[in-house]
Order: structure tokens, then C-alpha cells, then sequence
């Protein structure tokens, strides 16, 4: 008859919520004989409820790792040094605190949630070995349930995105886009899959034998993930993408891939310096006079693809955009073949690409833009009022963009 009589803990934990707790449990587990046991001790014997409510947890995350795959668990499980996982069987078999941390390395945990998880496993133990000198606390109990139901069993399983979902889109002979959903999954991934991922797609986007169309679509996807792709990821893909970098340096396919996919920056510096100032050679070789317009709209389209003036260098940017704003403003006008006057001759092709680059990068090339109109070259064409105002009118797209901000 002990048993029956409600301790004082026993009252304040009911007091304290944790029925109402119980109410978020899915309801595949709210079907389940084990959280109907655990309802019925609660009242009872509080401890004892706790530790059946933490197996539950437990088993769980063992079931969500299964169905988020064995082969992220292996690889997770190699990467981080946990115990090998090559079946589910192992999974059945981990150990309850490397259960909780392969979940935390596969992604199904964050770290608080993690650690949180961790909390309740010492606590746990606690009560296991409970005897006169230790009783559960209210706030001990509390927790548990809290964390356990929160965190694992109020959440669906995460079926996570395969290779395979977004080779069959990026495949598809159409343009193609990410839906919402997908981009979800692919937020929630753990770091191996995000990189497999990321490194299927820079393969398509690389092999000059795929369909364009495919690997514009690659492009599309690197894109949309950039944002959302985890930052160990990020290096990991740049690193990647350094050991194709030959001799010769990298390429403009390979900078654009690495645009793309946000990693840019995680490039070796000189290996972005000899690139840049490639790039510089070749608009010095086309030249900025508005007599080389037909060949200014694929050189100006090529450079927004990698990404304009902002990942440049800082020396090489201000020799890109001296190139950029001599070839916006032109030289002074006269009267045309057709006998029209013009107050200025410059590229009809440049000035509107070079107006979206300098609009782009305004943060960063705000102040050597300014600086600019003290180049002897510049400030000798200024001279002329028209061509003042072209110089003006780039200067009022860098400070409308501080208003719009």
C-alpha cells in the first residue's frame, strides 16, 4: 500500500505541468503502452516515470537515425570517432550516450538540444542508483519530461534529402528551381550529406559533357543553397575545389562555380589575385573606348557572373573599376555618321552593365569610387561638363544605396 500513497514530489510535479507536457507526444507514441505507463506512475513514483519517459526518448532517436539513413551514421560515426555503424543492428546495440551524440553529429540534435539530452542521461543515472541519501527533485523531473518530449518525441522523424532527390531535378529537361520543401531538407541535412550534395552538383556544373541546360540548372541549386549550406561545409567544398586548381591557376568556370556556391572566399588569396588580374589583362586588352562596344557585353556579362567587383582583391578591384568607370563615361561627343550631335561618346553596350556592377558592390568601392575623381586621367576627362555628370551619376548610385538601406 506504500506505493499508492502520492509523495510530496510526486504532488509537485503534477502541479508543476508535466500531464499537460505529455499532451505534445505524437501520437504514434501516445498509442504506445510504454507513455500510458508512464502517465500511470507519474502520480505515483516520479522517478521511476522519468527514467521510462528518457527510454522512450532514447529509442527514438535510435528509430530517427535508422530512417535518416545507415549511411550518414557510418559516416558520421567515422568522422567524429564514435563506434562504427555499418546495419541498423549497430544502431540497436550503440550505447545510450553515443546515441545521443551520433544523433547531435548527424543533425537530428542541435547542440543545445544536445546538451540538453545530455543533461537528462546524467540525470537519469542519478535515479537509477537512487537511494535514501538521493531523491528526485522536482526540477529534476521537470526537465526530463520537458527535454524528452520537446526535443525528441513531440518531433517527427527527418527523412532526410538523398543525392538522388536532386539529381532527378536538376536532370529534368526544363529550367529548374528548388522548391520551398527542398530547401528545408536541405537546411536540416547533416554536413556529409549537404557536401555530397554540393560536390554532385559542381561535378555536373564542371563536365563539359552535360546538356547546358543541366548544368545551368546545377548553377540554379548552387545558388539557392549557398545561403543555407553550413559553414564547415563551405570548407569542405573549398578545399575541394582547390585541388582542381592547376598550375595555370583556376579557372572562370571554377570561380564561378565557387561564386555560386558561396565559397569564394575560402579560396587561397593568390590563387585570387593571379585570377583577378587576369581578368583585368583581358578588359586592358578589349580597351574601355566606346569604339570596342560590340565586345564589351560578353566581357562586362562574364564578369557579374562571377560575381562583379565584390570577391575582388583589393588592388585589382580599383584597376577593374578605374577600367569600369572610363568605360561608363566615355570622351567627349560631336556630331555622328547620321548627323546627330552627341555631348558624349561612350558604350551604349558597358554603361548599363557597369551601372548594375557599381550598384552591386556599392559598399565596398563606395570610397575608391570618390577617390577616383583625383585620377589624372579622369580628372583631366572631367573637365568636360558632360562627362562630369556621367561621373556624378555613378556617385548618386552608391549614395541612393545608403537611403535605400
Amino acid at each position: 500500500m506504500k506505493d499508492l500513497i502520492l509523495s510530496p514530489t510526486a504532488e509537485l510535479v503534477v502541479a508543476s505541468g508535466v500531464p499537460q507536457i505529455l499532451t505534445q507526444v505524437r501520437p504514434v507514441w501516445q498509442a504506445k503502452d510504454l507513455i500510458n505507463r508512464v502517465k500511470k506512475l507519474l502520480p505515483v513514483d516520479p522517478s521511476s516515470a522519468c527514467q521510462r519517459l528518457f527510454n522512450a526518448g532514447i529509442h527514438d532517436l535510435r528509430e530517427k537515425i535508422v530512417i535518416a539513413g545507415v549511411d550518414i551514421a557510418a559516416d558520421a560515426a567515422k568522422q567524429f570517432k564514435l563506434p562504427p555503424v555499418n546495419n541498423p543492428e549497430d544502431i540497436e546495440h550503440y550505447q545510450t550516450s553515443k546515441i545521443i551524440d551520433l544523433s547531435y553529429r548527424m543533425g537530428l540534435l542541435s547542440r543545445p538540444e544536445w546538451r540538453r539530452v545530455s543533461r537528462c542521461y546524467e540525470i537519469r543515472r542519478d535515479l537509477e542508483h537512487e537511494d535514501d541519501e538521493y531523491e528526485a527533485g522536482v526540477e529534476d523531473c521537470v526537465y526530463i519530461f520537458e527535454t524528452c518530449v520537446n526535443v525528441i518525441l513531440a518531433k517527427d522523424p527527418i527523412h532526410l534529402i538523398r543525392v538522388t532527390d536532386v539529381k532527378e531535378l536538376v536532370e529534368e529537361p526544363q529550367p529548374a528551381v528548388p522548391a520551398e520543401s527542398l530547401l528545408t531538407d536541405y537546411e536540416h541535412a547533416p554536413q556529409p550529406r549537404q557536401e555530397e550534395i554540393l560536390k554532385f552538383l559542381t561535378a555536373v556544373a564542371i563536365d563539359e559533357e552535360q546538356a547546358e541546360l543541366v548544368r545551368q540548372n546545377a548553377f540554379t541549386f548552387l545558388k539557392h543553397f549557398s545561403d543555407i549550406t553550413q559553414n564547415q561545409v563551405k570548407l569542405t567544398l573549398a578545399g575541394h575545389l582547390q585541388e582542381k586548381i592547376t598550375r595555370k591557376g583556376p579557372s572562370r568556370l571554377l570561380i564561378r562555380i565557387a561564386v555560386a556556391a558561396g565559397v569564394l572566399p575560402y579560396l587561397k588569396k593568390n590563387h585570387l589575385k593571379d585570377f583577378f588580374s587576369s581578368v583585368f589583362q583581358q578588359r586592358e586588352k578589349v580597351g574601355h573606348n566606346w569604339g570596342a562596344f560590340s565586345s564589351h557585353g560578353e566581357l562586362l556579362r562574364s564578369f557579374k557572373d562571377i560575381g562583379g567587383l565584390v570577391h575582388c582583391p583589393a588592388e585589382e578591384r580599383k584597376e577593374i573599376l578605374k577600367w569600369l568607370v572610363l568605360a561608363y563615361i566615355g570622351v567627349p561627343g560631336g556630331r555622328t555618321s547620321y548627323g546627330n550631335i552627341r555631348h558624349v561618346f561612350y558604350s551604349n553596350t558597358a554603361a548599363p552593365l557597369v551601372e548594375e556592377l557599381i550598384s552591386e558592390s556599392s559598399d565596398i568601392i563606395r570610397s575608391e569610387l570618390h577617390k577616383l575623381q583625383k585620377d589624372k586621367n579622369i580628372k583631366r576627362a572631367i573637365e568636360n561638363e558632360h562627362i562630369q555628370r556621367r561621373v556624378d551619376h555613378l556617385l548618386d548610385l552608391v549614395e541612393e544605396d545608403i537611403g535605400n538601406g
